[in-house]
């Protein structure tokens, strides 16, 4: 069942002229920021890749690709989930050295995916990738490049402040760092993972939750990974404080990427070893892809938080279910 939450007295904090105008603010200062910062170059990126590459990524492995056929070429395409592996894949092919990464437009269709506030069945978000050493496999890795992301958010915030009186969102530079065992450890008595994150971004205001993937200690993972991109023992979810929903808001899933031993162990922790076969999986299995750290960081989020608004149809042109049409329109909220 969809889900839809309009805070008592809201109103959108800009026209819907000005909407769109910070919307391109946000979008391209930031993507320079985070150029700059991580070292990072612009590609270009599929929307949509060959089913037998192995390169989509099938995130929690129920949702489904939208699938089609390609008479010219003989197979069938699909829509990418996202491109956490083709972005390994294409810094191999531009012979991209350490230290150096690309970043890119990344649009997606999640055909399965519950409506709220923060979730549409488009998706837009840059993905971004860098090559890194072997002894850079490391959380203290993780962390610093979080950091580096945060203050660009922060930076592009501050900005977008100047440019607007009746912005007022303020977000917290020092970001907190968590394990999610840690997490649960420290609020025993909240079973839902959302809920932990909300009761400690509530304080923190700012945190990278970290180690997303295996199980915890009660049994359950704290949220779901697919077993092929991310070390589950070395990514992370960055994550704000928003004053308008009262919750925490994921703005960033990331991680240090499998090496061939990692990505051999949670094959067989996630039941689908046959994944070894495919192109891809090949290449990483035998070390034929450079080490890397990557992530995606979600535009329309980016510019929901940094302009204070209470849903992603206000950012994003989508698709709405009635009872979601009908609660924004009797609240005063224009869905794009």
């Amino acid at each position: 069942m969809n889900k839809i939450y309009i805070p008592e007295g809201y109103r959108a904090p800009l026209s819907v002229y000005d909407m769109q105008v910070a919307i391109e603010f946000i979008k391209h200062n930031f993507q320079k920021e985070l150029a700059y910062a991580l070292n990072l170059r612009r590609v270009s990126a599929p929307l949509f890749v060959k089913e037998s590459s192995g390169l989509n990524d099938n995130l929690n492995g129920y949702e489904r690709p939208v699938s089609f056929d390609v008479p010219a070429v003989g197979e069938e395409g699909q829509v990418v989930h996202s491109l956490a592996k083709w972005k390994r894949f294409a810094l191999k092919k531009y012979d991209f050295r350490v230290g150096k990464g690309i970043y890119t437009d990344m649009n997606a269709i999640r055909r399965d995916e519950s409506l709220d506030n923060l979730h549409s069945v488009y998706v837009d978000q840059w993905d971004w990738e860098k090559v890194i050493r072997r002894e850079d496999r490391t959380l203290d890795t993780l962390k610093s490049v979080a950091g580096e992301i945060v203050q660009c958010i922060c930076d592009v915030s501050e900005r977008l402040g100047r440019e607007y009186s009746s912005i007022h969102v303020k977000l917290n530079r020092d970001m907190a760092a968590i394990t999610t065992q840690e997490l649960e450890d420290m609020f025993p008595d909240i079973p839902d993972s959302s809920q932990r994150e909300s009761a400690y971004l509530e304080k923190t205001k700012t945190a990278l939750i970290m180690q997303i993937g295996g199980k915890l200690k009660s049994g359950k993972p704290h949220d779901g990974r697919a077993p092929d991109y991310d070390d589950w023992a070395l990514n992370g979810d960055i994550l704000f404080w928003n004053d308008v929903l009262g919750r925490a808001f994921e703005i960033s899933s990331m991680g240090v990427r499998v090496d061939a031993e990692s990505l051999a162990r949670q094959l067989k922790l996630a039941g689908c070893e046959e994944r070894a076969n495919l192109p891809f999986h090949k290449m990483l299995l035998n070390d034929e892809l450079p080490l890397t750290i990557g992530g995606g960081i979600g535009q329309s989020r980016l510019c929901m938080l940094m302009i204070g608004c209470a849903h992603i149809g206000e950012v994003q042109s989508s698709i709405w279910d009635r009872e979601t049409m009908d609660a924004c329109e009797a609240a005063g909220v224009l869905l794009l």
